[in-house]
């Protein structure tokens, strides 16, 4: 365990709060950027994501930056869009 996460770990064995909002942004950020490789792995680029969606370009951005709140029924059409298919687990 490096500096970072051990300062991480210790942060949130003492403050829940800070274990909350750490855990719900984290989850947001790996949503983000797997969003982003799967597009970047189709070979697409964000306007294109977008003309497909009829949105723009700062639209997907956003979306692949912070992905908070998002509704499933957008993930779907961007799955879509990408040539994939979503697929939710829970663990």
């Amino acid at each position: 365990m490096d500096d970072v996460e051990r300062y991480i770990a210790e942060r949130k064995a003492r403050d829940a709060e800070f274990a909350a909002g750490f855990d719900d942004g984290y989850e947001q950020f790996k949503i983000g950027v797997m969003l982003r490789q799967a597009r970047e792995a189709a070979g697409l680029t964000q306007e294109i994501v977008a003309k497909e969606l009829q949105t723009t370009k700062s639209a997907i951005s956003r979306l692949e930056s912070h992905a908070e709140n998002v509704r499933l029924s957008t993930l779907r059409k961007y799955a879509q869009a990408i040539g994939k298919s979503l697929h939710i687990q829970l663990d």
